[in-house]
């Protein structure tokens, strides 16, 4: 039987790839399903926070009060642009707040950009190397998975009320519930669409980056399949990937920004009453 017949066809090829490396075979079909676990979504999460972990300590470690060098000059640019926007959204002490916005944006920068990696990376050239088996699924993008992203924004929820209830105490969180925006009267209708805002705040903001992050890699994925399936070949294939992947800089770096400054305002909007 010829290489071509032992080839896997397009969906099969796009299936194998949107795959997890995760504690059971069948494919995860519920929202929410505790019973799942994704080993590589939490491996390469873990590992792109101790990377960023690691650059601010460098960081730090190599700063100077001298004529500072690129990659000094790079982080005191993000630090200080992440600083500003942190002390003009929450009208508070943004002490923890801004370093906690600075942590967003770095972890998911690394983590989006995980997908510059080449899409047959693991399956085709490092498991064959180590002796692992080519068919196995491995995703290396946390982002582009819903449970990450949705993890991530649940952190920033706890966070949400955190601050809510520690600005305002106990008594006045519980009574912004129940009066606004409707007034006392309307107590029910009040708990229940402010309860169906924090919901909408939550999801939204985990479900728009997974949203950005999985249309990318699938893309990636369908421009991996030129070189097999089109007449333009491998030529077609480096081509359409580039400038993808050029343009992917600005989505990677953008989606980081637009899920720190959302993070900034619902931390704002904690700090604000009704």
């Amino acid at each position: 039987m010829s290489a071509t017949e032992h080839a896997p066809t397009p969906s099969e090829y796009i299936g194998h790839h949107l795959g997890h490396l995760a504690n059971s075979h069948e494919q995860q079909t519920a929202l929410v399903d505790m019973s799942y676990i994704n080993y590589d979504t939490i491996i390469w999460s873990v590992v792109c926070g101790l990377a960023a972990i690691l650059l601010m300590y460098l960081a730090s470690r190599k700063a100077t009060s001298g004529v500072p060098g690129r990659f000094q000059c790079a982080v005191e640019m993000v630090v200080e642009m992440v600083n500003d926007q942190a002390k003009s959204i929450v009208h508070g002490n943004v002490s923890f707040i801004a370093p906690m916005a600075l942590t967003i944006f770095v972890w998911v920068s690394l983590m989006n950009a995980m997908d510059f990696l080449p899409v047959d990376l693991f399956s085709v050239w490092l498991f064959p190397l180590l002796g692992l088996d080519p068919e196995m699924h491995h995703r290396v993008v946390p982002t582009a998975d819903l449970n990450g992203t949705l993890g991530i924004s649940v952190g920033v929820f706890a966070l949400m009320m955190y601050y809510s209830i520690k600005i305002k105490g106990a008594g006045g969180f519980i009574k912004e519930l129940c009066t606004a925006p409707f007034g006392p009267m309307m107590f029910p209708a009040n708990i229940a669409l402010n309860l169906v805002e924090y919901a909408a705040k939550t999801f939204s903001l985990g479900m728009r980056l997974f949203g950005n992050m999985f249309a990318g890699e699938l893309l990636f994925l369908l421009i991996a399949l030129l070189g097999a399936y089109s007449h333009f070949g491998g030529v077609g294939q480096i081509i359409a990937g580039s400038v993808w992947a050029i343009f992917h800089i600005l989505i990677v770096f953008l989606q980081a920004f637009i899920f720190m400054m959302l993070t900034l305002v619902y931390m704002g909007q904690s700090h604000e009453a009704h």
